[in-house]
């Protein structure tokens, strides 16, 4: 309820020109009420504008103009024309790719530039190869061009961009801390002075948070600066969704898109038959090592909890000796029970080449939540009830929690799992899979980060 006291004193000063330094004062704030990038050129400069407006005709433009001069436009060589809107279209699919996995976190463009760019560009050529007259010495140009491109501009914008929020200090809010990725500027009274920011941070589900602090965020929502939930940007931050904040949500909300789902098996099923042949020397070579290093079968098979809790037989590549008992999983690298093989094999993920074929069979996808032993997952569910909710998409060769925690290798390293597929249920889509994938090729081609 209102106080009828405080209100008239609120006017009696006003009357008495108490207010009215405070409302000048307040007035001149309120110009200051602007979000970091909004103005005009700064958002040309900084934006997709930019890449529009000069990146676009420089990497189109300026491989013709090297390799056939100046004037190449008054009587186009054969095959000149297509090679421009080749590499016209491959600059704006890299472009959208790009800006479109930049909102996960942890995810820095400029070093998926080299990979992602030469996929689309090798991608371009094999399309037009045989089907249209191509300028190659342009076409790689632009390859070149569009490289330098990216990666002197998200090298800059990584540095200039990095996000600046302020944080209203209550509630579980007044826990967060600066990370390499952002900055805060903690807020003692409910102003922003000269402060241009990208964000406010704020418990909007604190009890302390009091009529003034609610007026100043409305003031900055008003005046187009974000006012983002603790629970978001948490997320944004870690890249998982805790137990407790998916409790809150309507699991409706949360349901796959099923054309998604349809298009992905469809490319699940092309890629396996794609790759299965081509990696089938490797394979072949992958069992011969194995057959040499220990006794055993080459094959590892288990019974994993799948879709919507259809149990399957999984396939894999032995890693660990046969005669030594122990937990369902790995417990680390120096787990005795790995072969010396198997510690190869693991580190370049070739143990899972043979879930090619559970990819092939429905039972499983190339991107999704890691699928858990039927023992094991049922334990789980005990203790988290919505445990068997990550069971919603189809389980992955690889997945969010593989890329960014590796493989569990402790019990409880599996509730932090738990969050990153949360996340990735949360988030399904074309782009989080992309990002996944370069990822996973990334672990494949280095070691780095496997386990």
């Amino acid at each position: 309820m209102f106080n009828k006291h405080k209100i008239l004193e609120k006017m009696d000063r006003s009357a008495w020109g108490g207010g009215e330094s405070w409302a000048a004062s307040g007035q001149a704030l309120d110009t200051r009420y602007e979000r970091r990038h909004s103005r005009w050129y700064e958002q040309c400069l900084m934006g997709m504008p930019f890449h529009f407006i000069v990146g676009l005709p420089a990497v189109v433009m300026v491989p013709s103009l090297v390799v056939h001069g100046e004037g190449f436009w008054r009587d186009l060589p054969p095959g000149l024309a297509t090679t421009l809107w080749a590499v016209g279209a491959a600059f704006l699919i890299t472009l959208f790719v790009l800006h479109r996995m930049t909102r996960f976190p942890g995810t820095q463009a400029v070093v998926y530039v080299v990979p992602l760019v030469s996929a689309v560009f090798a991608l371009t050529w094999a399309l037009l190869l045989g089907v249209a007259p191509v300028d190659e010495r342009v076409l790689w140009g632009g390859y070149v061009a569009s490289l330098l491109w990216f990666l002197v501009g998200y090298a800059a914008a990584q540095r200039f961009r990095r996000p600046r929020f302020a944080l209203v200090p209550l509630g579980e809010a007044r826990h967060l801390t600066e990370t390499e990725e952002s900055r805060l500027y903690r807020l003692e009274v409910p102003r922003l002075g000269a402060q241009r920011i990208d964000g406010i941070i704020a418990d909007l589900r604190s009890d302390e948070l009091n009529q003034e602090w609610v007026r100043f965020l409305t003031k900055c929502t008003l005046h187009g600066i974000p006012v983002y939930q603790i629970k978001q940007i948490d997320e944004s931050r870690t890249g998982r969704v805790k137990y407790e904040h998916l409790a809150d949500t309507e699991l409706v909300s949360w349901l796959p898109s099923p054309l998604y789902s349809a298009c992905k098996r469809g490319l699940d099923i092309c890629g396996a038959m794609l790759l299965l042949p081509l990696l089938a020397p490797i394979m072949l070579a992958t069992a011969w090592a194995i057959r040499r290093d220990s006794s055993g079968p080459v094959f590892f098979l288990q019974w994993r909890m799948g879709h919507r809790g259809r149990p399957f037989r999984i396939y894999k590549f032995r890693s660990m000796y046969c005669d030594m008992k122990g937990k369902e999983f790995a417990s680390g690298e120096d787990d005795p029970r790995i072969t010396p093989v198997g510690r190869v094999i693991r580190k370049y993920r070739l143990d899972e080449l043979p879930q090619l074929l559970n990819v092939l069979k429905g039972d499983m996808s190339f991107i999704g939540p890691r699928p858990e032993p039927v023992d094991l997952s049922q334990w789980y569910e005990q203790d988290i009830p919505l445990f068997s909710y990550r069971r919603v998409v189809r389980p992955g060769i690889s997945g969010w929690a593989q890329v960014e925690q590796g493989y569990a290798a402790e019990v409880d390293d599996m509730a932090i799992k738990l969050q990153y597929d949360f996340y990735y249920i949360k988030h399904f889509s074309l782009w989080l899979d992309v990002l996944i994938l370069l990822r996973t090729l990334k672990t494949i081609g280095t070691g780095f980060g496997a386990r």
